[in-house]
């Protein structure tokens, strides 16, 4: 047998481990409430070749390789197992049954202990209160992660009527993204109940340009988490106008919040939200794409100085061709040009980790790009440092820290942009782009601007639903030493 048939019969082989594996993690969602993930990629909805290309991809992004039989073993234990509603990383099982010596069901009976009987989180209405970029990725999200009831559920969407045939340019815009690809299923719409239908569940469309007068409660919906996706308010008192309408409890805005609101980057300081929290903010994508990292550096390195520049993808307040802008340089053509703006992330950076208080600047290019951005964070670091300690440890908390949700890693020498497009990860810190010299060191953190930021503000809204499922196995603490 030649390489390449050698080849094909080795992928059709693991096609066959990979049909076997979906109905595991459906019957695991829909019976159980078990999510299940590889390094912190979703496992549901994806084809047979979609998760033969998942075993590949982390193996590439610099994670061990993980043969697909191994992923296949885990899963019908744990569907035996039948485990009450947890969040379940299959790749780290694998690592960790392969380490601890021990049978396989004992191991995962052990590990799995705190799940069984776990009951899920009752359902938290949610409305998104505008529908642009990232109120449709939000969207398409909760649609992904509606189970059996439980969690956060879409109930909502209010915007202002645009044109006569609104609903219907409105389920096409949720169902066709040109850069995120076409939505996974179906999308139709209900004009006489006004309800965009997805996946089926049952989207009701409110159309209102004051947020204060809005009964939430005449659509069945009640003691929601609204999410402000318009950017229009952005301080407590124009957001706390949700709160004045029927059936609102509490609010999250997705852009940085003035102060005195708590500015959430998840993994970082949700812990800081309380039941007495009304309205929370999500700060933004940089600031969620870079504290993360700088968090981890902090930690192990101690950040003296820095400055965080962000070559940022073009967003949709900027003109497509040259015409007047109230903002500087932003009305010159994004598509043609990189525009030097200003960006408050290095300052925001400091809400989330008081100690990096006035020790980082910020600037920012907009590049003709639609989506996925990278930051440099140039750092004076206190404890000398070499780019192959750096990069282990950024690699190991990737996989194994309480941070691996926000914090992936890459190591090729081909890797652009689109490649990180879909990325669920906060930030990607490019390994082969680290630069470190003694108490210098500069790290390229890639990062999906619109879907990798939509992530974590789920991330941050399952933290006020309190419906974030129990995490397995435990993440570690991760050190410079290992």
């Amino acid at each position: 047998m030649n390489d390449s048939a050698a080849h094909r019969e080795d992928w059709t082989a693991s096609e066959e481990l990979a049909e076997r594996m979906i109905p595991l993690i459906g019957a695991l969602r829909r019976e159980h409430d078990v999510v299940t993930s590889l390094h912190g990629h979703r496992l549901l909805g994806l084809s047979a070749t979609g998760l033969v290309e998942v075993h590949e991809r982390v193996a590439q992004l610099g994670h061990e390789r993980l043969p697909i039989e191994d992923s296949l073993a885990v899963l019908e234990a744990i569907h035996a197992l039948a485990p009450g509603a947890s969040s379940l990383d299959v790749a780290r099982l694998v690592a960790g049954h392969a380490s601890s010596g021990e049978p396989l069901e004992t191991y995962l009976a052990d590990v799995l202990a705190p799940a069984m009987g776990a009951v899920a989180a009752e359902p938290t209405d949610v409305v998104l209160y505008g529908f642009g970029r990232i109120g449709r990725l939000l969207a398409r999200i909760l649609i992904a992660h509606t189970g059996g009831g439980s969690g956060l559920r879409l109930r909502a969407i209010v915007v202002r009527r645009g044109s006569e045939n609104d609903l219907v340019k409105r389920a096409s815009l949720l169902l066709r993204d040109s850069v995120h690809g076409r939505f996974a299923g179906s999308v139709t719409v209900d004009e006489e109940a006004e309800q965009i239908i997805a996946n089926g569940t049952r989207i009701q469309v409110i159309y209102s340009d004051d947020p204060a007068t809005i009964d939430y409660t005449a659509h069945g919906i009640d003691d929601a988490i609204v999410v402000d996706n318009t950017g229009r308010w952005r301080d407590e008192a124009g957001l706390a106008q949700h709160l004045r309408s029927k059936g609102v409890a509490r609010v999250l805005l997705t852009a940085p919040g003035k102060s005195p609101l708590k500015n959430i980057v998840h993994g970082i300081n949700d812990d800081t939200i309380t039941d007495s929290d009304r309205i929370v903010s999500a700060a933004s994508c940089t600031t969620n794409a870079v504290t993360p990292v700088l968090a981890a550096i902090d930690e192990a390195y101690g950040v003296v100085k820095g400055h965080v520049e962000t070559v940022h993808s073009f967003t949709n307040d900027q003109n497509l061709i040259d015409n007047f802008h109230k903002g500087d340089r932003r009305g010159r053509s994004a598509v043609l040009n990189m525009v030097i703006t200003e960006t408050g992330a290095a300052k925001a950076v400091a809400k989330a980790l008081p100690q990096l208080e006035g020790k980082l600047t910020g600037s920012s290019i907009r590049v003709p790009t639609p989506d996925v951005s990278l930051a440099v964070l140039h750092l004076t670091i206190e404890r000398p440092a070499t780019k192959d300690q750096v990069n282990d440890y950024l690699r190991r908390v990737s996989l194994h820290s309480k941070l691996r949700q926000q914090i992936d890693y890459v190591e090729s020498p081909d890797v652009v942009s689109t490649d990180f497009v879909g990325s669920h990860r906060a930030g990607i810190v490019d390994g082969l782009a680290t630069i470190a010299d003694e108490d210098t060191l500069i790290l390229y953190v890639w990062y999906d601007n619109e879907f990798g930021y939509s992530c974590q503000v789920i991330r941050v809204l399952e933290v006020m639903a309190g419906s974030h499922p129990i995490v397995l196995p435990e993440r570690r603490e991760v050190t410079l030493q290992g």
